[in-house]
């Protein structure tokens, strides 16, 4: 990572740039009050775009060192959330009879 030789971010800074509008715009503003109930947390798409423009003006380490870390918390926050079902170790005990017949009339 450090020297940055052959490095390049990630993502190219027109991808940040756009995660960034699209976190502020009025639809995702809506969707997270709705499903969350809380505004979304757009500041990290902002500083990746400016993180992203000083490693391509200037080459800077500590832009590197940010656009690294931010990734890889994006990569950690996928990754933390449980399976929704248990998983069986085995099969009910009565796996073979026949289900349940509903009668539509």
């Amino acid at each position: 990572m450090a020297g940055g030789g052959g490095w390049r971010p990630p993502r190219p800074c027109e991808t940040y740039g756009a995660e960034w509008r699209l976190c502020r715009s009025a639809a995702h503003l809506l969707h997270n009050l709705y499903v969350f109930g809380e505004r979304p947390a757009c500041e990290q798409w902002r500083r990746d775009l400016a993180s992203c423009r000083e490693w391509e003006e200037r080459r800077s380490p500590e832009a590197q060192r940010s656009l690294c870390e931010s990734e890889r918390a994006r990569v950690q926050a996928t990754r933390k959330h449980a399976l929704v079902w248990t998983l069986r170790q085995s099969p009910p005990t009565d796996w073979h009879r026949p289900l349940p017949q509903e009668d539509n009339a």
